[in-house]
């Protein structure tokens, strides 16, 4: 097994951009459809046999004429769906990337949880949060401090919102599951506790174990032993993988999970880690078949698709990647983080590969502490 903190050169850098553009595609994939309440596995597969897209190998196709009152896309579907793609359309999935990129080139690897706080402040518009993030948001300019701004007035702690922040310490961390998952922590512990932030350190550890792993399954399981073996995240991709290894169908997989979790809600991280543990073991390592596999799934399908995009694009790497995905990008991300719209995404990757070729080695692996973050242990 490659060191931790060895992984440099063209290949690695690759493999960071792959991220990247696997991040976005699987985003602009998921994002017509991201209502998991109204677009449910069901509805999407329908919508999908009506334009005839199934199986499904390229972006959403449009809504036919007078199928509005049945299919209802999201607003944004004009600059995301095939054929009207020109660059990536805005979205807080790669808004949080791009805000981490800016936070580690800003603090350093030695960032601080308020560090943090006061980038946000000073680089994302409020109205461009949502749920936990909002909160947060909010109690900081209210002059709440860590670790109260997560938990003060805040009914959303175990939601998704910290996992889409932390693709980008798993692509600087590359190798290095540990140091990932110990950074995404001190990011996620700003708006999460307890899954959510498990959620968040998960993905980072996914996404560093893609860098060395042999297999998809490879790094979910790699990232597994950075969570608490206990927590219901940990349960249910656990669970997912049974159900894969038992030679149950996709589709029955899904169904099981959602029985399982369902009464969590779809934008809640722990249904959806099971969506996107389904799409990465399915997807068998295919680019094209994890996202479209991990948005067919629903519930938070925009992030769902941008996470798993991102592990795929890491295993496979960006040259890897069919072009109907990148070629619409056109280099080209729109962001709300002040300075970065319209940011070129091979320019981002570069100072993420700048950033990962000179972060020290095996920096904080993390340890559990039952007594300093009590709140962390919900199951």
């Amino acid at each position: 097994m490659t060191p931790p903190g060895t992984l440099q050169g063209p290949r690695t850098a690759e493999r960071i951009l792959g991220g990247w553009l696997g991040r976005i595609a699987g985003n602009m994939l998921g994002k017509p459809v991201e209502r998991g309440d109204y677009w449910t596995r069901d509805r999407i597969d329908r919508y999908l046999r009506l334009t005839g897209a199934l199986p499904l190998t390229d972006y959403l196709p449009e809504p036919p004429p007078g199928a509005a009152a049945d299919f209802e896309l999201r607003p944004e579907w004009r600059s995301c769906v095939r054929g009207r793609i020109h660059g990536s359309c805005r979205d807080d999935d790669v808004d949080y990337a791009i805000l981490g990129l800016h936070l580690l080139e800003t603090h350093g690897f030695s960032f601080t949880t308020e560090q943090v706080g006061e980038l946000w402040l000073l680089r994302l518009p409020y109205l461009q949060t949502f749920t936990a993030e909002r909160a947060a948001y909010r109690n900081l300019t209210a002059g709440l401090k860590p670790p109260l701004t997560a938990t003060y007035d805040n009914p959303h702690q175990e939601w998704i919102g910290a996992l889409i922040r932390a693709d980008i310490f798993g692509w600087t961390c590359p190798g290095d599951p540990a140091r990932a998952a110990s950074l995404a922590r001190r990011d996620a512990v700003l708006s999460h506790t307890g899954n959510g932030v498990y959620g968040a350190m998960w993905a980072a550890a996914m996404i560093a174990a893609a860098f060395t792993a042999a297999t998809a399954r490879e790094a979910v399981e790699t990232a597994l032993a950075r969570v608490p073996a206990s927590c219901r995240l940990a349960r249910t991709v656990r669970r997912a993988t049974a159900l894969y290894d038992a030679g149950l169908p996709w589709s029955d997989t899904l169904t099981e999970l959602e029985r399982e979790t369902g009464r969590l809600g779809w934008i809640h991280a722990v249904p959806n880690a099971g969506v996107i543990t389904a799409g990465l073991l399915y997807g068998a390592g295919d680019f094209t078949s994890t996202i479209t596999l991990t948005v067919r799934g629903g519930l938070d399908t925009d992030s769902n698709g941008a996470t798993a995009g991102s592990v795929a694009g890491v295993l496979c790497g960006a040259s890897r990647i069919p072009p109907q995905w990148t070629r619409p990008l056109e280099d080209r991300v729109r962001s709300a983080v002040f300075g970065f719209d319209g940011a070129r995404i091979g320019e981002l990757a570069n100072r993420t590969a700048r950033l990962a070729a000179a972060a020290p080695a095996g920096a904080g692996a993390w340890t559990e502490d039952p007594s300093r973050h009590p709140s962390r242990h919900r199951s």
